[in-house]
């Protein structure tokens, strides 16, 4: 584990801490004829190497540094203003894997899928699913018999931004539940409530103030039956 935490700790301090903003951005201008790509890759070799300190290991620091290197160039080379964002999350996945894949290979940890996946993390995993897309497609149902559309047309809002807001408050209260801190989602009840107090009295409409109030409680409804019938399958 030690080996993981390690490539973990360089990855963190190479990408985040030791690349000023001007390296990337020479970097999205130059591509590939960029200086500061090639010093970013050379910089993650050194924090690697100096966080491994053992020459047993100079494959993983190898494998690091050509990976790293093969990733950045293909980011950079299709990246554009539409993909920046999305390049971004499937580049730290990539450099993930190759992390995870490294440790695999050079740890004396067996890799078996039958170790990781089972039957409380796959319920673990089950549930949290549940909580994102599919409970936020069941809430759309319930409300499809009202026009929600016309209530809230006069609040300007982030695009799909309920919707997010929803899954994490769904998320977080289901974490909270299976780790046995209900205090925490009284805390966030009540927190939901006094940011939505602003929404509440200035709204003349009451079919709005019922529709935030009912979408509220079917919400943190679903996620703490979710995390009682959770902690009811494990530990029982």
């Amino acid at each position: 584990m030690i080996l993981l935490i390690k490539l973990f700790l360089a990855h963190i301090i190479g990408d985040f801490f030791l690349q000023p903003q001007k390296w990337v951005k020479e970097k999205e201008k130059k591509k590939l004829k960029s200086k500061k790509l090639y010093l970013h890759i050379a910089v993650h070799i050194l924090i690697t190497s100096l966080l491994l300190c053992d020459l047993k290991l100079w494959p993983v620091i190898a494998i690091i540094g050509v990976s790293h290197l093969i990733i950045d160039s293909g980011k950079l080379l299709i990246q554009n203003k539409k993909t920046k964002r999305t390049l971004f999350f499937i580049d730290q996945l990539l450099h993930v894997l190759i992390i995870f894949v490294c440790y695999f290979l050079f740890s004396e940890n067996n890799f078996n899928l039958t170790n990781i996946f089972t039957e409380d993390v796959l319920t673990l995993i089950t549930c949290l699913l549940f909580l994102t897309i599919p409970v936020s497609i069941i809430l759309k149902t319930i409300f499809s018999k009202w026009n929600i559309s016309e209530l809230t047309k006069n609040n300007k809002s982030l695009s799909d931004a309920g919707k997010y807001i929803g899954i994490l408050e769904r998320v977080l209260v289901f974490i909270f539940i299976i780790s046995n801190h209900w205090e925490a989602v009284g805390f966030l009840i009540t927190a939901k409530s006094v940011f939505r107090f602003g929404d509440l009295k200035e709204s003349k409409d009451r079919q709005l103030t019922e529709y935030i109030l009912i979408g509220t409680l079917i919400s943190f409804g679903i996620a703490i039956i979710t995390g009682i019938l959770y902690n009811f399958m494990v530990y029982s």
